[in-house]
């Protein structure tokens, strides 16, 4: 296949169509990959919670992103900034398992800001309150800001994104 010409989807619009690896790397054509997330899919919180923990236990937060970019996307406007951290947070979480500490800790950083407004109130103490679809806000934002800190000290090598996967609920 002709690695320079553009890929589009079925409208016409640019879409890569390469396969990827488990962290969203493009791969040559013909190489196999990873099955990629379907675009636009309009999902309860409860399904892209569900799928965006699935994917982020198997060590692919680039395909986490994704389904949290869908519900970002399609969403009430009141939960917009809420979905837009956590894709945040995956996009983060990616950059760092690919070694590029500068990136990752720029956007775990940015994704926990963007969830701020959504923690629980009354400081660390309450970081755990579940809040947001089942959601553990504020420890996700403490687990954004320590693994940022994390990634950026020298000779800090890349992250193994599995093993660093947050919870996005407590186990129970």
């Amino acid at each position: 296949m002709d690695e320079t010409r553009r890929d589009r989807n079925a409208e016409g619009r640019a879409h890569n169509a390469r396969p990827r690896d488990g962290l969203g790397r493009p791969l040559p054509y013909g190489a196999p990959g990873v099955e990629r997330q379907p675009e636009g899919v309009a999902r309860a919180p409860e399904e892209t919670v569900r799928e965006a923990q699935r994917l982020l236990d198997a060590g692919m937060p680039f395909h986490a992103h994704e389904v949290f970019e869908d519900a970002w996307k399609s969403g009430p406007d009141a939960e917009r900034e809420l979905w837009r951290g956590l894709a945040q947070l995956a996009v983060g979480l990616t950059h760092a398992a690919r070694g590029n500490a500068t990136g990752g800790a720029r956007l775990l950083r940015r994704g926990a800001a963007a969830l701020t407004e959504f923690a629980a109130s009354g400081g660390p103490a309450e970081a755990a309150v579940v809040t947001s679809h089942g959601m553990e806000i504020g420890a996700l934002t403490i687990w954004a800001l320590e693994l940022a800190a994390r990634v950026e000290e020298a000779g800090a090598p890349a992250v193994d994104a599995a093993a660093e996967a947050p919870r996005l609920r407590a186990k129970g």
